[in-house]
């Protein structure tokens, strides 16, 4: 791969980050997040399969470090016992790229059997899906074309889950002031846990 076909690759990342349909949506999302885990004390719970199970990994991550108190829950797991992990006042944030996922269109069956007021943020590429019909609060990819040289290989489209899931955070971040010494709280390794604390 030469200079410029990568430049070309970057560009095409860059340019889905920037077709991300920016939406009330977001602010909807993050208003039930703070509904349900800052004001009736429950927790966000994510899930994904696939490379959007890892991503939902890292936004349950993210939350946490940030003074969200958040919890990835495999969809497989759920249905041998895991799904008791979720309490009435949860919020759920889902990923699915295809909005077709059957594992996670079971596992909201399931949790709203369990707990039949339970609410959904999903992030998805296809808003006309059973997943985004379903979804309290749908947020839209923009579908964009994987840079995979197949097209099918997540490649794209997990890059723009990520970036979602980080509007998500931050805004989250903004709206509860989330400071330093909170993060320092919670991030006591690494580098960053020295330099949230003030140590070079």
């Amino acid at each position: 791969m030469d200079q410029d076909e990568i430049k070309n690759l970057l560009q095409a990342e860059a340019n889905a980050v920037l077709n991300i349909p920016v939406t009330d949506k977001f602010g909807k999302a993050i208003d039930l997040i703070i509904d349900h885990v800052h004001q009736r004390k429950g927790k966000l719970v994510t899930s994904g399969m696939g490379k959007a199970g890892q991503i939902a990994q890292n936004m349950a991550t993210t939350f946490s470090s940030t003074g969200t108190p958040a919890i990835f829950l495999h969809p497989s797991e759920a249905q041998h016992g895991d799904l008791g992990v979720l309490q009435e006042n949860d919020v759920m944030l889902v990923i699915s790229n295809s909005g077709k996922t059957r594992e996670i269109i079971e596992l909201l069956t399931l949790s709203r059997h369990l707990i039949p007021s339970i609410q959904f943020i999903v992030i998805t590429s296809d808003g006309e899906s059973q997943l985004a019909k379903d979804a309290d609060i749908c947020l839209l990819t923009g579908k964009p074309d994987e840079v995979c040289t197949l097209g099918m290989t997540p490649t794209t489209s997990t890059t723009v889950m990520t970036v979602i899931g980080d509007v998500l955070v931050v805004g989250t971040m903004k709206r509860i002031g989330f400071t330093r010494e909170e993060y320092a709280k919670r991030h006591h390794g690494g580098y960053l846990g020295a330099k949230s604390r003030g140590i070079s």
